[in-house]
């Protein structure tokens, strides 16, 4: 007990103060309206400051989770832009085909999944298969027209191409207004560039001449665009040249494809592996 009475004796200044304080500003806060306004602004001021203290902390411990959410919308967002440059890609180049009319060629268009140039073997992914009309061996266009390379296998949904750019790659070619025509392929050594073998001494290739296709080849139709003259060598036999041929298709930055497919290609193989055909070509 004397304890007690000693430590209210060490701390009733104190304590009267406070009071006396508390009666003073109570009685000061009642003494007008205008004190009373000013009071309550003040107030709600410093508790609007508190709760915004305690908000903007709460927000930093869960932006984590914000963070994820935002993450996850995203995702979303992005899935359906690529969902829409697809579509429009696909237009686009529907587009192109319009007016096309029925012939022994059929077309489609399809987007590249991957693609490489960095290799001997380069192949080329399309988003398109079985389902969607894709067939093996059909030509791959880029959408200016130009030579891209040639499907050789398919699944349901996607498709495999072989790009020029492989050295096993072969197609014939010619210069454009001429008869005289070779080999194209590729020698693994620029990604811009393939070769034009076994062209005629005659042909007289010049820088700027463009190169097509003969429509010798089952996958490609005649006239399709490979790419112009950069330069040309006769061999040490002094009986042909070799051209190098800079490509017309950027296959570095190839992101959309046209299909073409041969009608008459499974007839016409069918036709050449008859058995006709083999009793009169089977040696004597």
């Amino acid at each position: 007990m004397r304890k007690l009475i000693e430590f209210i004796r060490s701390v009733y200044v104190a304590v009267l103060f406070v009071v006396l304080e508390a009666l003073a500003v109570s009685y000061y806060a009642h003494s007008t309206h205008y004190t009373q306004a000013r009071l309550l602004a003040r107030s709600n001021q410093l508790a609007g400051g508190v709760h915004g203290l305690m908000a903007g902390v709460h927000r930093y411990f869960t932006l984590g989770s914000e963070n994820r959410v935002l993450l996850d919308r995203v995702a979303q967002l992005e899935e359906r832009l690529a969902r829409y440059e697809e579509v429009v890609a696909a237009s686009r180049l529907d587009s192109c085909l319009q007016g096309i009319g029925e012939s022994k060629y059929r077309f489609a268009v399809a987007s590249v999944v991957a693609n490489s140039i960095n290799r001997q073997q380069n192949l080329i992914t399309l988003n398109r298969g079985l389902r969607d009309g894709v067939q093996p061996e059909m030509a791959l266009l880029s959408p200016a027209g130009a030579m891209v390379g040639y499907v050789v296998d398919c699944s349901d949904r996607y498709a495999v191409a072989m790009s020029v750019l492989n050295t096993s790659f072969r197609v014939s070619g010619r210069l454009a207004g001429s008869d005289y025509f070779g080999s194209i392929y590729w020698d693994g050594v620029d990604p811009h560039v393939v070769v034009l073998g076994e062209l005629s001494k005659y042909a007289d290739p010049q820088p700027g001449d463009e190169v097509v296709t003969t429509g010798f080849s089952q996958y490609f139709p005649e006239d399709v665009l490979i790419g112009e003259v950069e330069s040309a060598e006769l061999n040490e036999t002094r009986t042909a040249y070799t051209v190098r041929v800079r490509l017309a298709a950027e296959m570095s930055r190839l992101t959309d494809v046209v299909l073409v497919g041969n009608r008459d290609l499974y007839e016409i193989r069918e036709l050449q592996q008859s058995e006709q055909i083999e009793q009169h070509t089977r040696l004597k």
